[in-house]
């Protein structure tokens, strides 16, 4: 059989997803988030999936609320077979999820129950795991609770950001969702309950998330530094104006004190809770990024030898 679907996401993680699907399924529609004003002119930007599927020729429904009466209308004329999610960013109603024939299937990016929630790559990286993954699951009405249908792990590299580690883990999941699919159809895969004692949550979030706490270890602000990379990026304040922190490494040696600005051989470097955080790429406000070593050329003021 080869099942009609829908597919449901937005950013650019759903990207290679939906392209993965549309060469091996029919694909009859696919819903994404409307466009937002983005930038200093405020433009409206469309979504990655909405640039993707538009590209392939494919019919696109840009919902304000894709459980509205009308959007359920819509998609039950459409009569899917199933539809295929892939962070979406709005939650599905039970409604919508009885909708197709062989209900609704979630590409995550984490190994489920460990990591459920809206930032699993971000968490990951925080919490210094070591193992990733995706999990292909039957969603459910509560938050990626659903059964487990198949699941893929990779290694988590030393300086991995969350954004390199979510380009490949959105490979690995329309790869193994595409696997998956014709399995779950004829019934040759099974579905296997969460064990709920072995959860946990990833919260959604938010940009000032991104302000460092220098009374933390450096190892722990290194790995936010990566875990918030590109977003919702880390920061901290220099002159009274925010500095942006695109990469960072711990140096293990003697804190100055928490948050004391100082240097560490060519580079601009803050002390910690235990020992120093050196800033390898950083960016002032209004300004490019720039190297450590490059910033203490332009910045004779910044403490230190």
């Amino acid at each position: 059989m080869n099942p009609s679907l829908i597919f449901i996401g937005t950013p650019d993680f759903a990207v290679p997803v939906l392209e993965k699907l549309s060469n091996n399924f029919q694909i009859i529609g696919v819903i994404t988030q409307p466009d937002r004003p983005s930038g200093r002119g405020r433009k409206l930007i469309p979504p990655a999936v909405k640039v993707s599927a538009e590209s392939l020729n494919l019919e696109v429904f840009q919902p304000q609320d894709v459980n509205s009466k009308s959007s359920l209308d819509l998609i039950k004329s459409w009569n899917p077979d199933l539809i295929t999610v892939a962070a979406f960013g709005q939650i599905l109603s039970p409604t919508l999820l009885a909708l197709p024939r062989f209900g609704c299937l979630n590409v995550h990016a984490s190994l489920l129950p460990r990591w459920r929630g809206a930032s699993p790559v971000n968490a990951a990286i925080l919490e210094n795991d070591t193992v990733s993954g995706v999990t292909i699951m039957k969603m459910a009405e509560g938050l990626d609770d659903g059964p487990i249908l198949t699941q893929e792990s990779t290694s988590i590299q030393p300086q991995e950001t969350a954004g390199s580690l979510s380009d490949r883990l959105s490979v690995i999941g329309a790869d193994l969702l595409v696997k998956t699919i014709p399995l779950y159809i004829s019934g040759e895969v099974q579905t296997q309950i969460q064990d709920q004692s072995k959860t946990t949550y990833a919260q959604m979030l938010k940009r000032g998330d991104g302000l460092l706490d220098f009374n933390q270890p450096a190892e722990q602000l290194a790995r936010k530094v990566r875990a918030y990379s590109p977003w919702p990026g880390t920061f901290t304040y220099w002159d009274d104006q925010r500095l942006i922190i695109h990469q960072a490494q711990a140096i293990n040696v003697t804190s100055p004190g928490s948050g004391v600005f100082t240097r560490y051989e060519s580079l601009p470097a803050i002390g910690t809770g235990e020992g120093l955080l050196a800033l390898n790429i950083l960016q002032q406000a209004g300004k490019r990024k720039n190297t450590g070593k490059e910033f203490l050329h332009g910045s004779t003021d910044w403490p230190g030898e």
